[in-house]
């Protein structure tokens, strides 16, 4: 089961200025994410951005505000984005059958959202690299439980170049170059 871009869209999920900072790793994530949708604006893969109340956790981090689609992003009270109307709106109307996400909590926003997509029948692949919890327990809970349940955990560099599916294109020159 490739990762391919034409049959992807890709969920960041709540990667807000308030959360982000007390996650194990924000650099890690915000630098995840940023590649992650980098990639999918150059090789025309829609994107959807969640953030959780942001009238109390703030907006979408400075560093990803750029590649926030025209829309915007999407304000959600419910953990999953399975659950948010609006969201799903977003994620189904280009009618792809993949999801790639990534985002925080692992534990929390990311898996409820990758366990609900899947159940709702889509394939899910959650970006471990460009993820994260507050604490490093709860985020290795959340891969063993996304694993057993049949998601995929990734990392950003096999979506990438699984969506890329060769060398040698513009894309691929523009691309490899941020992954350097």
């Amino acid at each position: 089961m490739l990762m391919r871009a034409e049959q992807s869209s890709l969920l960041i999920v709540d990667v807000q200025e308030r959360l982000a900072p007390v996650m194990s790793d924000p650099r890690r994530v915000i630098a995840g994410c940023a590649l992650l949708m980098r990639a999918a604006s150059r090789l025309d893969v829609p994107v959807v951005v969640s953030e959780q109340y942001p009238k109390g956790i703030g907006p979408t981090v400075f560093d990803l505000r750029e590649w926030i689609p025209a829309d915007g992003a999407v304000a959600k009270l419910a953990f999953s984005c399975a659950d948010e109307p609006a969201v799903m709106e977003r994620i189904a109307a280009p009618a792809r059958p993949q999801v790639v996400m990534a985002g925080i909590e692992a534990h929390i926003c990311v898996l409820q959202t990758a366990l609900g997509l899947k159940e709702r029948g889509y394939e899910v692949f959650v970006a471990a690299d460009a993820s994260a919890s507050r604490r490093t327990e709860n985020e290795t809970a959340a891969w063993d439980r996304l694993r057993s349940a049949g998601i995929a955990t990734v990392t950003t560099e096999m979506v990438v170049f699984e969506w890329l599916r060769r060398a040698g294109t513009p894309a691929f020159k523009d691309l490899v170059a941020l992954v350097k």
